[in-house]
């Protein structure tokens, strides 16, 4: 089955204008779902909102939107005056600027999509503009209203297609120190460094997702076809125990399983006195 466009307008720089449609490149179509059942009738349960106060269910007019102020009232918001604000589509992807492929910090990427001619007649304008991108060397920014809401997005040829990713906007992205703030710095020997630098060596490779497989949908998979099958869920396996070991010796005994079929290997080396330097901020 073809694909349908989740949004269709007219991609635009400048005076060079062609008519493009946004694909999106990921879907959680092909996931196992479930619906809400009734254990004694096997029935679909159907959801229904009720009064937090009475109890008592509440019709579809009623429901509006409420924003909660500090003492704990609410004010209501009414549809009509959030649909006022929503920005009026002109159907037009603008690009404002073009910049370097990696000059936007990969944390504001949301949403991917393709961008694609809607028909024949726009081919040509878009491979020029895709063209001019691959020479460059450059992404372009652009704007537009999408799904109700002015959004940005970065477009960028991508092997053989045009990828445009929707992006977050910065009050969206949260601040690393909110994470890494306390964390010191910490000085390590020598030893440390170079048996991390083996293993990482040893374990040089590339990204290739279909070596990456979701075992958690899987296994759902696995126990919805056992079920219709009449036969016993599959036994979850019980992960090996960890044995508690200090940052020493798990480089030690990582580099040495690391090492196996490997030409190099790491020296034994006699183990100096141990002192608490690594455990201390770099000055």
């Amino acid at each position: 089955m073809a694909a349908r466009a989740s949004w269709k307008g007219h991609l635009k720089v400048g005076d060079l204008a062609c008519a493009v449609g946004l694909y999106t490149a990921i879907s959680s179509s092909d996931r196992v779902s479930f619906n809400i059942i009734n254990r004694k009738t096997g029935h679909r349960v159907e959801r229904q909102f009720v009064d937090s106060e009475t109890g008592k269910p509440v019709e579809r007019d009623d429901q509006v939107k409420g924003y909660q102020m500090e003492n704990g009232d609410y004010i209501v918001i009414e549809g009509d005056e959030i649909a006022q604000l929503m920005p009026e589509s002109d159907k037009i992807l603008n690009i404002k600027a073009f910049i370097g492929y990696d000059d936007i910090d990969k944390l504001y990427f949301d949403r991917p999509y393709y961008l694609a001619p809607v028909d024949e007649h726009d081919e040509e304008a878009l491979s020029l503009i895709a063209r001019g991108m691959r020479d460059g060397k450059v992404a372009a920014l652009a704007e537009a209203v999408l799904f109700r809401r002015n959004r940005t997005l970065l477009i960028r040829p991508h092997d053989d297609c045009i990828v445009a990713t929707m992006l977050n906007f910065d009050y969206e992205v949260r601040s690393a120190d909110t994470v890494f703030k306390d964390i010191p710095d910490i000085t390590f020997d020598k030893e440390m460094i170079a048996l991390a630098g083996h293993i990482i060596g040893t374990k040089q490779g590339s990204f290739e997702p279909s070596e990456y497989v979701d075992r958690y949908e899987a296994a759902l998979v696995e126990l919805v076809k056992a079920k219709i099958e009449g036969r016993a869920p599959p036994k979850k396996k019980q992960p090996p125990e960890r044995k508690v070991v200090d940052l020493m010796e798990a480089l030690r005994q990582s580099a040495g399983m690391s090492s196996k079929g490997s030409a190099k290997k790491v020296p034994a080396k006699k183990t100096p006195a141990r002192s608490d330097s690594h455990r201390k901020k770099a000055s």
